[in-house]
C-alpha cells in the first residue's frame, strides 16, 4: 500500500506519453515511507494495538492489529464501571474519526454549488464532530465505548473482517483476540449481548457479515449503504447467471455495464474501465482497489498463491466455479435464507439497513433481494430495512 512504512516511492515528475513511441520511460524509486507515528491518547480517545497470533501464524511474520477508542465522559473518574462497546469498521483510519473538542472555524463558508466544495464539506464535518462531541459529554448521553478498527492488510486498507484464503482469518483474529482485548483494556462488559456493529459502504458489510457469522458475539448490525450483500445483484452483475461482468449481450448487440452514476443517474464509470485501471495498478489482485479487494477476500486461492479471478480482468468472462464459491461463504442474502433454521433465532431483532433507492454504485439492488427474503423469512427478522 502506497502508505506502508519502508515501501519504495518516486518522486513526482511529469511524463509525456505517446503510445506511437517505443521509448521506455524510467521510474526511480528513491524515496522510503516513513514510519507512521504512533497517535497519542487524549482524555476521550484511546488507542490499542495487539500482535495477533492468528495473523501472524498465517503470514509467517508479526501482524498487528489495532483500534482507536472513544470512551465515555468521565471514563477515568469511575474505574469502576464497565461499558458496552459500539465497533465501527472504516477505512484506515489514523485516528478517531468525527469527533473534535473545538467549534468550527468561522471563516469556513458553506455556498451552495452543484460541484463540489471543499469549504462547505470541511465546515459540515467540523460541525458534525463537534456536535458528536457535545452530544458524548451530556449528563443524559448513555455511557458506552466506540472502537474504530484499523485492519489494513497487503491487499488494501480494510479486510473486509471475514476469514479468507488470501488475507487470513481477520474475522476470527477480530473478534476472538482484538475486541476482547479491548474489553479487558477498557472495562468493557465483554459479552456479547453488550456489543453492536455499525458501518457504512464497506463498514456495512462488515457490519452484516461478522453479525451473520458470529451470530451470538454481537447484539445487532447497522449496515448502511452495504457492499453487495446479494451476489445477483452484485453492483450491475448477476455473478451466477451472467456469462459477462463487463457487458450485457443481446441478441444483436452488447452494452457496457455501468460502474458508477452520479444523483441525477449520469453514468461516469462502467465496468471494463475500472478493472482495466485496475490491472494497470497491479495484477494478481494487488491494484488496491475495489473490485481487487472483493476478488482477494472472497475467492478461493490459487495455485500461484494468489486469488483466483472472479472473471478474466481483460475480457470480463465469469469464472463460475469461482462465483459458486463466493456464493457459498460471502453471499450473505444466500448465506442466511441457507441457514436460516439455525441463524434466525440467533439474529432475530439484529439486522438492520440503510440505503438510498438510487445509490451511486447500485448498492441498493442487493438490498432489494435481501429485503424480499427477510420480509418473508421465518422465524421473523424483526429487524429494519
Amino acid at each position: 500500500m502506497e502508505k506502508e512504512p519502508g515501501n519504495l516511492v518516486s518522486k513526482p515528475f511529469k511524463v509525456i506519453f505517446d503510445p506511437a513511441d517505443n521509448n521506455i520511460i524510467n521510474i526511480i524509486l528513491s524515496e522510503v515511507n516513513p514510519n507512521i507515528q504512533e497517535p497519542k491518547d487524549t482524555e476521550y480517545i484511546r488507542h490499542i494495538k495487539i500482535r495477533s497470533q492468528l495473523l501472524s501464524d498465517f503470514w509467517g511474520t508479526d501482524i498487528f492489529l489495532r483500534a482507536h477508542v472513544l470512551v465515555p465522559h468521565d471514563f477515568d473518574k469511575h474505574p469502576q464501571a464497565r461499558f458496552p462497546l459500539s465497533i465501527f469498521h472504516g477505512h484506515f483510519p489514523s485516528n478517531f474519526g468525527g469527533f473534535s473538542e473545538t467549534p468550527p472555524d468561522p471563516k469556513l463558508v458553506c455556498k451552495y454549488s452543484q460541484r463540489f466544495d471543499l469549504d462547505c464539506y470541511n465546515k459540515i464535518v467540523a460541525q458534525e464532530s463537534y456536535d458528536l462531541y457535545q452530544y458524548w459529554v451530556a449528563q443524559d448521553t448513555p455511557r458506552m465505548l466506540i472502537a474504530e478498527i484499523d485492519h489494513s492488510n497487503p491487499y488494501y486498507d480494510d479486510s473486509y473482517a471475514v476469514n479468507s484464503d488470501n488475507l487470513g482469518p481477520y474475522g476470527d483474529a477480530i473478534t476472538y483476540e482484538l475486541i476482547p482485548a479491548i474489553d479487558r483494556e477498557f472495562r468493557g462488559i465483554g459479552e456479547g449481548w453488550a456489543r453492536f456493529l455499525y458501518g457504512g459502504s464497506t463498514g456495512g458489510w462488515e457490519a452484516l457479515a461478522v453479525q451473520v457469522k458470529y451470530p451470538e458475539e454481537y447484539n445487532g448490525a447497522f449496515a448502511a449503504c452495504p457492499d453487495p450483500i446479494d451476489f445477483r445483484q452484485f453492483t450491475t452483475i448477476n455473478l451466477y447467471e451472467d456469462d459477462n461482468a463487463y457487458f450485457r449481450k443481446g441478441s444483436f448487440t452488447k452494452i457496457d455495464r455501468p460502474s458508477h452514476r452520479n444523483y441525477l443517474g449520469h453514468l461516469s464509470g462502467y465496468m471494463e474501465m475500472d478493472n482495466h485501471w485496475e490491472l494497470v495498478l497491479g495484477d494478481k489482485s494487488r491494484s488496491g482497489q475495489q473490485w481487487d479487494i472483493w476478488e482477494a477476500v472472497y475467492s478461493p486461492n490459487g495455485e500461484d498463491g494468489y486469488p483466483q479471478r472472479i472473471w478474466n480482468k481483460k475480457t470480463g468472462k465469469i469464472n463460475k466455479s469461482v462465483a459458486a464459491y463466493w456464493r457459498e461463504n460471502y453471499d450473505l442474502r444466500y448465506i442466511m435464507e441457507r441457514d436460516w433454521t439455525e441463524l434466525g433465532p440467533k439474529l432475530t431483532g439484529k439486522i438492520h439497513i440503510y440505503v438510498g433507492d438510487m445509490d451511486n454504485f447500485y448498492l441498493n439492488n442487493a438490498v432489494y433481494l435481501t429485503e424480499k427474503f427477510l420480509e418473508n423469512a421465518a422465524p421473523a427478522y424483526e429487524g429494519v430495512i
